[in-house]
């Protein structure tokens, strides 16, 4: 078993999305942990404010079968994604962003992601289930990464679901 973290977002129907998918992965996978929900900001658009959380799970699929699998709850909660819309209004944004501590760079999937360490969405939920880790490809731990940048970062909201 290999345990994977992606990030969640969602900004039209948020709670709805939100909860549901938590379900959904918890139905299908493992050992399912979730972060805190963070309120934030859109980013490279003007819409509603976003509800971002890192989940994490164990899983025997493959990488570019969670990203398919990822892609396919996309699409069940009404995403459509083009080349020409990533920064718009969204159902739900799910991002592979690790896959144990493997790095790999393929047309599919890329781990660690690089949202990892430009937003501050991602890296903080990260910390709160897994600050201790070492990110791959680097000689540190996600809480170390969040201590030498978070003074960069407006303070994250969080939010409580329920």
């Amino acid at each position: 078993m290999t345990r994977v973290f992606v990030g969640v977002g969602s900004n039209v129907d948020k709670h709805l999305h939100i909860n549901q998918v938590l379900f959904e992965l918890s139905e299908r996978f493992d050992n399912l942990q979730a972060s805190p929900v963070y309120e934030t900001e859109a980013v490279g658009f003007v819409g509603d404010s976003f509800y971002n959380l890192v989940v994490a799970f164990d899983t025997d699929l493959q990488p570019d079968e969670v990203f398919a699998y990822l892609r396919a709850l996309e699409a069940a909660h009404g995403r459509r994604r083009t080349s020409a819309n990533q920064f718009v209004p969204r159902t739900l944004d799910l991002d592979q962003l690790l896959y144990g501590d493997q790095q790999i760079d393929t047309d599919t999937v890329k781990v660690p992601n690089d949202d990892i360490l430009k937003y501050p969405f991602v890296l903080k939920p990260l910390v709160d289930i897994s600050g201790d880790m070492i990110c791959p490809g680097r000689d540190c731990s996600f809480r170390t990464l969040w201590q030498q940048q978070s003074d960069k970062y407006e303070p994250l909201r969080q939010v409580f679901l329920n």
